[in-house]
């Protein structure tokens, strides 16, 4: 059983940005190599794969391809809207350091 949750504000605004999706579409979180730690988040709007791991909360709809998910146990999807700008930030208690804008992180 993985654990990966959503804010209620992330929860909120993933489901704002699907509500013009096609209703298939869900809100993918990945990780990939790079950024200045050695991984990054990235997320986009897309169609699930057949081995993606799925979640729904209050009208969101989140999917992780399984080499994500591994890197992702046990983290939070949130959404941040502050005067500096409104973007989406992952708490990962994996992650052992991470670079100054939160979007490359390392593990081990």
């Amino acid at each position: 059983m993985h654990s990966f949750s959503l804010s209620a504000s992330a929860a909120r605004r993933v489901a704002e940005i699907l509500s013009a999706a096609p209703a298939e579409q869900a809100l993918r979180v990945a990780v990939l190599a790079g950024g200045c730690n050695g991984f990054q988040y990235r997320f986009e709007v897309d169609a699930p794969a057949a081995d993606d791991w799925h979640l729904e909360q209050d009208g969101a709809r989140v999917v992780i391809d399984p080499a994500s998910l591994d890197l992702l146990e046990g983290a939070e999807l949130d959404y941040v809207d502050k005067l500096m700008g409104a973007y989406f930030s992952v708490h990962n208690p994996q992650a052992k350091s991470s670079c100054g804008c939160g979007s490359s992180f390392s593990v081990g």
